[in-house]
């Protein structure tokens, strides 16, 4: 019988083990000081919204499940390869990454894609490409994502809390959708015609069988997102089928991301119950809750602002574009940001300066200018 040693946690591995989740601290810490102002009772057990949290677990189990056959890389490389020029290859990464995050969730979608980029870009000896590769799939990432109700997590917590109907929801999202689309592509024009030669290995087909079952897994957490059965018969159904397939999914699925919902729920509901809280936000989101939605997002993250300011508006339409928009801004907007910021600390060429000024003039370019056209939406 073999015995495994156990690894110290070192001080280089504890910092990025902090760091990785260093929303779900920040979230279990808002979380505990709200409980010394709302002491516990019978009320915390109506904070959590467990359709949101079931939905999420199992949209991230059949990824996770993906993931494991290969499938997303088979996929970009057969796309990727193909292209001929150094704009091509970006263009196609951001696309995919884009794409990706209507179906994945954004956060997944780089977790994918970005050490995709990073190989593509090291094999042709173009990472000087890297940084704004890397940047554009964040935000390709976060704007895609808003499309779908699953695409980001805020999405699907406000489309269950507002029972926001689909039709209503794709139409308050299109435009914006759409503006951030051109955006995407004029932005990705900009990067140089350079001929280059992509050396990526030819991945190997994902096993079919595995692929379609997945694939209707995927569907069946789709039809529990858009309300066609109760949710948990299809969690449950989804947890049990890749647990009999592929158990080590099971484990690779970002807790964290759920426990941090969690978290928020309890700071978001013991907020909305603190006097001078509650009449601080309902006056500061009654006079905009798209600006009062952006500026939150840029503080304390975009998922646990959906969840705060959704107890003062009923508004959801502004709340909604808001708090997709607004996880442009600064690295903490979007936990999407965060996850690119750390890739790039892992694979960048060690230019963090000059990532973090491309990163903050293209966000709050993209901001800006969909801010700009909510408004105008608002007042037509």
């Amino acid at each position: 019988m073999y015995k495994v040693a156990a690894r110290p946690l070192s001080a280089p591995n504890f910092k990025k083990f902090i760091f990785k989740n260093m929303v779900l601290w920040i979230a279990v810490l808002a979380a505990a000081i709200t409980c010394i102002f709302v002491p516990f009772d019978e009320a915390y057990a109506d904070y959590f919204d467990w359709r949101t949290v079931g939905c999420l677990f199992s949209t991230l189990l059949v990824v996770c499940a993906f993931r494991d056959i290969h499938v997303f890389e088979y996929i970009a490389c057969a796309i990727v390869k193909h292209m001929g020029n150094t704009r091509n290859a970006v263009l196609a990464l951001v696309m995919i990454t884009y794409v990706a995050s209507m179906i994945l969730a954004n956060d997944m979608a780089l977790i994918t894609f970005l050490p995709l980029g990073y190989f593509v870009l090291k094999s042709c000896g173009k990472e000087k490409h890297m940084a704004f590769t890397f940047v554009m799939q964040n935000v390709a990432a976060n704007l895609g994502g808003m499309l779908t109700p699953f695409g980001n997590p805020q999405n699907l917590y406000l489309y269950s809390y507002y029972n926001i109907p689909t039709g209503e929801f794709f139409a308050i999202m299109s435009i914006p959708f759409v503006v951030a689309l051109v955006m995407i592509l004029a932005t990705c024009m900009f990067v140089r015609k350079e001929q280059l030669t992509l050396v990526v290995p030819a991945a190997a087909a994902p096993c079919l069988w595995r692929t379609i079952v997945y694939s209707l897994l995927f569907v069946l957490s789709i039809c529990t997102v858009f309300r066609l059965f109760p949710y948990y018969w299809g969690v449950l159904a989804v947890f049990i089928a890749v647990l009999a397939l592929d158990w080590h999914a099971v484990l690779k699925v970002d807790y964290a991301l759920l426990l941090t919902f969690c978290a928020f729920f309890v700071f978001a509901g013991n907020m909305a119950r603190i006097p001078a809280v509650q009449q601080l936000l309902s006056a500061a989101v009654a006079s905009s809750p798209l600006l009062m939605g952006v500026a939150c997002c840029q503080c304390i993250s975009n998922v646990p602002s959906s969840v705060l300011l959704s107890k003062f508006t009923g508004d959801y339409a502004n709340l909604l574009v808001a708090v997709n928009i607004g996880g442009l801004g600064t690295p903490i907007a979007s936990l999407a940001s965060l996850i690119t910021l750390n890739q790039y600390r892992s694979l960048g060429d060690g230019h963090f300066g000059r990532y973090i000024a491309l990163f903050s003039a293209i966000n709050f370019s993209f901001l800006f200018v969909l801010v700009g056209v909510q408004m105008l939406i608002t007042l037509i």
